[in-house]
């Protein structure tokens, strides 16, 4: 069946049956995430790209509240068919927006602490059990959080990038995502000396280390995730949702067993 018939037959099942609510059209939640995100979507294939004015874009207490709310409407769409996430030009993130944590943690109101774990948690959540299509993350350059790209199923990877968390050299605890990645590829041993040392990890060592899935030249990175995207599209519409079940399945029991006590310990220490 393809995309268009598929489409047709969910309006059909909406006429027939009565109460579905439908979810919102590319048109109507893209402008709404302007600010931090550039969308775009072709033959079911939708590229989310972070930015700032056209520009790499920052982290900031905004995106990361962005981004789960983003997550859950394109994961409602079901025009989407594949997930590319990406950055802007030549850096994932262009380092973090100081302004926007500017005030210290331990002078938040609790209602602040809960919105800033309710929004960490959900960005990785949202991404490994709310969307249920096949996901191609890029990390074009380097920048923070790079564990949204680690968690999709295929990650491709700049050969500038390096690697790393950094939260404990900041004075920090690896709670938000990353440790949580690390461990789970690389193993225990080898994830715990990255974050008590700092050392990163070059692009190619990481790819022989399994954290991603191939190493390209920046300018190659977007015409090799279309590609993929566009061989996973020509096969069945349940077999590649499926299939995107299978692999996602041991980020959801990752996740579900580790992240909010992992992130409530980061943010208990920054308190």
């Amino acid at each position: 069946m393809g995309r268009w018939a598929v489409s047709d037959a969910i309006r059909d099942r909406d006429a027939a049956v009565g109460g579905f609510i439908s979810p919102r059209p590319l048109d109507e939640y893209a402008p709404r995430y302007a600010k931090y995100f550039s969308l775009s979507r072709a033959d079911g294939i939708l590229e989310i790209r972070m930015h700032a004015d056209g520009g790499p874009a920052r982290f900031s207490r905004g995106l990361l509240n962005a981004w789960g709310q983003l997550l859950a409407d394109a994961a409602a769409d079901d025009a989407n068919e594949v997930l590319i996430l990406t950055g802007t030009g030549e850096a994932w993130l262009a380092g973090v927006d100081a302004a926007s944590f500017a005030e210290p943690l331990h002078e938040w109101h609790p209602d602040v602490v809960w919105e800033q774990y309710r929004d960490g948690v959900a960005l990785l959540e949202r991404l490994v059990v709310d969307v249920e299509v096949p996901t191609i993350g890029i990390l074009n350059g380097p920048g923070p959080r790079q564990e949204l790209a680690l968690l999709c199923d295929i990650t491709l990877c700049a050969d500038t990038v390096t690697i790393a968390d950094g939260n404990f050299q900041a004075g920090s605890v690896p709670g938000d995502g990353l440790f949580l990645a690390l461990s789970e590829l690389l193993g225990p041993k080898r994830a715990a000396w990255c974050v008590y040392t700092g050392e990163g990890i070059a692009a190619h060592d990481a790819l022989a280390a399994g954290l991603i899935s191939a190493v390209l030249p920046t300018c190659d990175l977007e015409a090799r995730s279309r590609e993929l995207a566009q061989a996973i599209l020509r096969k069945p519409r349940m077999a590649r949702r499926m299939t995107h079940a299978v692999v996602a399945r041991h980020w959801q029991r990752r996740v579900v067993s580790a992240l909010r006590e992992q992130y409530a310990q980061q943010l208990l220490a920054a308190r």
